[in-house]
């Protein structure tokens, strides 16, 4: 019974049999059968990320933001201007040309690029199950929008014959009475 009704609906949505199908387009056909409402994944719901994945993407969010950047621009200055102002002086650590300072953007650069990579590359593969999901909505939307159209047109055809009838049998009787008008003179 079950399967006839997943047959039916592959063939009338789809035009094909439901065993030719996608598994995603299977699972959408079977949403349709068994007119159930569709889900968001578990996966997108459930923030399953380790500790060091969001830290990663803590980084990420700090990393590539205009406070990060104006904040990091104002400790360059003040490092180099502090190391410039005390030229000569024990409170120089640093002095120009700032080696100390560029081992540390080197180290900070090797460190930042690959963990806003990772975070990145979560965020993509996040995206694509939501895309996924996304595809899924909207071909179940597609689907029951079809399947109503066919609905509304078997309705809309059964009243036109319905009509057709009443109309043939309005015609039948006024032809009689125009006969019988017709006969009287």
């Amino acid at each position: 019974m079950i399967e006839q009704a997943h047959q039916e609906l592959a063939q009338q949505l789809l035009g094909c049999s439901y065993e030719a199908l996608t598994p995603v387009q299977r699972s959408v056909i079977d949403l349709i059968a068994n007119e159930a409402p569709s889900t968001v994944d578990p996966k997108l719901r459930h923030d399953e990320r380790s500790f060091g994945d969001r830290l990663a993407d803590r980084v990420a969010a700090v990393g590539g933001s205009w406070g990060f950047i104006i904040g990091f621009g104002i400790v360059l200055v003040t490092w180099m201007g502090w190391n410039q102002a005390t030229k000569g002086h024990v409170l120089a650590f640093d002095p120009y040309p700032f080696i100390f300072l560029n081992l540390m953007l080197s180290m900070l650069a090797a460190i930042q690029a690959p963990v806003i990579m990772m975070s990145q590359n979560r965020a993509a593969a996040r995206d694509r199950q939501a895309a996924e999901h996304d595809y899924v909505v909207n071909l179940r939307a597609e689907l029951e929008i079809m399947h109503l159209h066919d609905k509304v047109d078997a309705l809309r055809d059964k009243q036109m014959l319905e009509l057709l009838k009443r109309q043939n049998e309005a015609i039948r009787l006024l032809k009689g009475q125009v006969d019988k008008l017709s006969g009287k003179k």
